[in-house]
């Protein structure tokens, strides 16, 4: 497994902008997919963006394509979440989450590694 710590969350207003930080413990980290998930109270978790290890293949739910970029650097073993144009629907907490594979899952039961999370709400 993969320790990883999420920073960046916070409090903004809508249409505001930020950016999730996810640090891995890994040096092979390139060979993981990288994925954010997030969950609302009373809700699911689910998944919002998803990147592979050769950063050539990511994927978005349909709620923030457009608005969300997902983002990695394996020199550093970090992925990144910018997230623009948020909406009060975006607030929760916000997952990383790595899985062993050089494919792209989407089912959150593939991803084996997950960080502690970091709380984001938007709201005026």
């Amino acid at each position: 497994q993969v320790q990883l710590v999420e920073s960046g969350g916070g409090l903004v207003q809508p249409g505001g902008s930020l950016r999730l930080s996810c640090a891995s413990s890994r040096d092979t980290f390139e060979y993981y997919a990288m994925a954010w998930f997030h969950q609302a109270p009373g809700k699911e978790r689910e998944g919002v963006s998803y990147i592979n290890g050769r950063d050539d293949w990511t994927y978005y739910s349909e709620a923030v394509k457009g608005r969300f970029t997902i983002s990695r650097d394996n020199s550093k073993e970090m992925v990144y979440l910018q997230m623009n144009s948020l909406k009060p629907e975006d607030t929760a907490v916000y997952y990383c989450a790595a899985a062993y594979t050089d494919q792209l899952p989407i089912d959150p039961k593939e991803y084996d590694s997950w960080g502690q999370g970091t709380q984001v709400t938007v709201s005026s």
